[in-house]
């Protein structure tokens, strides 16, 4: 591709992307695909010879899209806004144009300097203290470009361990760092995100998960005692990740209460505001920030709500040098004849390389000012309003978290059955998308205000899309269709003629894997390879076999967890629970594998013993007829006890499914590995 081949192609790809953006309401918002879809839409090898770019783009309506959860949709309401603006896309395109590497700043000079100038502009916007600011000449704080904000809560987990380590080192001696690092514990709450949780396993550190309150927020009277006790059994409190708009229902910690109690214990308060933190642009938000002079970092996603499109997190610290003194090196290469006057952006961060992230933001913050960002966050905000009344109004549903920005938590009344039963047909339906959060025990659906092409009529239509579900499931009518002419019109335009349409084939290289599947209260296995769900175990057992090559399930996790009787709520989204054991000092989130290993481990010490034949190996070689015959067998033995009272003999009760063909194999109770034993 030539200039003049560049300039045509270029304007196309910007008309297309105009018009994606303009018509996006008639596409689905879930994709409606299974996995391994496109490897039946694309060659098996790359093209030995250059294609031409109009049969390149060709694909990408075929190909691609057919694939995308369209996140710009104004009927996405899952997980939180990822908006992009105009603005956004063409400082991206320029910065990509230039594709400096601007680790130093002698790399790239503008990309550094640009930087500080819009941190600084963006700290003063949402109200920072100046000790976060580059301008301020007295401190030596200052804000950085990081990739998310999960990136943001590691870094500054790291630099606050090194400070640590080294503090206690200048007053005993008696220790290693490793010895010092085995003692470090830090904290969040049980609503915290679980990127917190990833930094303190992957910085080795323990992480403590302190009770909300019934508002969902972290006080300062659980953690002074939390702080206490750890204290006394000799371990060193270290570091706190607050959060300002949890994932699970937007709240808030109480800054004013754990603030003062990190200052006068030496800890490290980070404050997470992924989502909040662009409300703070509007001075109404602010009192959600009360205590902010406490924290030593700040971090928020303006890839989120701001219209800057990822990656794009702004992360503050008071003191930068705790950043150099974990993250400096220093070889000859890197070295410049201005280091150490300006700044080297690359001892802030884990990564050496950095992308050109300041020209976009700049872009954006110029083209809508102050007072357009404004408009926008209230616009988001008032637009939530008007949904929560109309959840509000309909006796059905519950709201059973206040409403915090623009971000709705409902429910139907009554147990969690029938509002999870509501959120999976919705989702199954693709014309709108949520995703589920468990509160204290409660099932709920997350509703946010995600695109900025939202209007009251795209509410109007999304509300009235959630009673007809629901008036569906009490009907018990599947058969009836919702009426929704627009979509409906659009999503015949990207569903594949019946004849194109490819069949699916069991794939083993998928494997087997625990999943929630947006529905939290009921866990179940999945077939990565086709996507069948199993409800209970018997089916699980049944399937294993074909998904590793080595007819062995995916191997469970060594770090064992909390146990699946032990929750009163399964995880989902990112809220953290504690154990249902409280003597415990540090309880850990439930991971996904130790629901394997806890069902294996009922299942062997309840005396039921899992026995299936072995599928067949070379799955691939047969046709649908021969796998049919050859479907594997599962057998289930039941103890069957003496009854002393008619003095039966013990004995043991067989079911089969179907007739036993080749050999078999059962559960190890510890590994959850099968064995081969002799029948």
């Amino acid at each position: 591709m030539d200039f003049e081949e560049y300039r045509k192609h270029g304007k196309e790809m910007v008309d297309y992307i105009a018009d994606y953006l303009k018509n996006i309401r008639e596409r689905r918002v879930l994709p409606n695909v299974k996995p391994g879809y496109m490897r039946h839409l694309v060659p098996d090898s790359a093209p030995q010879d250059g294609e031409d770019w109009n049969v390149i783009m060709e694909d990408v309506e075929r190909v691609i899209m057919p694939g995308v959860t369209h996140w710009q949709s104004p009927h996405m309401h899952a997980y939180f806004p990822a908006l992009n603006s105009f603005p956004s896309l063409l400082g991206d395109m320029l910065a990509d144009a230039i594709n400096c590497i601007g680790f130093t700043w002698a790399s790239c000079p503008a990309a550094t300097e640009l930087e500080t100038i819009v941190m600084d502009w963006l700290g003063k916007m949402i109200g920072l203290p100046s000790e976060f600011l580059h301008s301020n000449k007295h401190a030596m704080g200052g804000g950085v470009i990081q990739t998310t904000a999960s990136d943001c809560t590691f870094v500054t987990l790291l630099a606050a361990r090194s400070d640590a380590i080294r503090h206690y080192r200048a007053n005993n001696n008696d220790l290693e760092d490793a010895e010092v690092n085995a003692r470090l514990v830090a904290y969040c709450s049980d609503q915290a995100h679980s990127s917190v949780e990833k930094a303190g396993l992957i910085g080795l550190v323990k992480m403590r998960f302190l009770p909300s309150d019934e508002n969902l927020s972290l006080r300062g009277e659980i953690l002074q005692t939390a702080i206490n006790e750890d204290l006394q059994a000799g371990l060193i409190p270290f570091y706190l990740c607050a959060t300002l708009g949890t994932t699970g229902a937007c709240a808030f910690d109480n800054l004013r209460e754990i603030g003062p109690i990190c200052e006068s214990e030496g800890i490290w308060m980070h404050i997470d505001a992924a989502y909040a933190g662009t409300a703070f642009i509007c001075p109404e938000y602010r009192k959600f920030m009360t205590g902010v002079e406490y924290a030593q970092s700040f971090a928020f996603n303006p890839s989120k709500w701001m219209m800057v499109h990822f990656d794009c997190s702004a992360m503050w610290v008071k003191n930068s040098g705790a950043l150099h003194r974990t993250f400096n090196v220093d070889p000859l290469y890197l070295k410049h004849e201005n280091s150490g006057a300006a700044i080297d952006y690359m001892h802030w961060q884990i990564a050496l390389s950095r992308r050109f992230r300041a020209l976009k933001l700049w872009f954006v913050i110029r083209s809508f000012g102050v007072d357009g960002l404004q408009k926008h966050i209230r616009e988001g905000v008032r637009l939530a309003r008007y949904f929560e009344e109309k959840v509000k109004n309909d006796p059905r549903f519950e709201i059973p978290a206040e409403r915090h920005l623009g971000m709705v938590v409902f429910r139907l009344k009554g147990d969690n059955a029938q509002t999870e039963a509501l959120l999976q047909t919705l989702n199954r339906g693709g014309k709108l998308h949520m995703v589920p959060a468990s509160i204290k025990g409660k099932y709920i659906i997350r509703f946010t205000v995600t695109s900025t092409y939202t209007l009251e009529q795209d509410i109007d239509r999304d509300w009235n899309i959630i009673k007809q579900t629901y008036a569906r499931i009490v009907r018990d009518d599947s058969a009836e269709s919702l009426e929704d002419e627009v979509f409906e019109e659009a999503h015949e335009k990207e569903t594949v003629k019946e004849k194109e349409k490819t069949s699916w084939k069991k794939n083993r290289e998928f494997g087997m894997s625990l999943v929630l599947s947006n529905v939290p209260m009921s866990p179940k296995f999945v077939n990565g390879s086709y996507a069948a769900f199993f409800d209970n175990m018997l089916e699980f057992a049944k399937e294993i076999t074909r998904t590793d090559c080595t007819e062995r399930p995916i191997r469970l996790s060594p770090r064992r967890r909390t146990h699946l009787r032990d929750q009163s709520k399964q995880q989902t989204l990112d809220i953290g629970s504690l154990s249902a054991n409280r003597n415990h000092p540090f309880s850990k989130q439930g991971s996904l594998d130790s629901k394997v290993e806890e069902i294996l481990e009922s299942y062997s010490n309840g005396g039921y013993v899992i026995k299936y034949e072995l599928y067949p190996k070379d799955l691939s070689a047969l046709t649908e007829n021969e796998q049919e015959e050859n479907d594997t067998v599962l057998k289930i033995e039941v103890p069957v006890h003496t009854n002393s009272a008619t003095s039966e003999t013990t004995g043991k009760k067989k079911v089969e499914t179907k007739d036993a063909s080749n050999g078999v194999r059962m559960f190890c109770k510890h590994c959850g590995h099968p064995v081969d034993v002799d029948v």
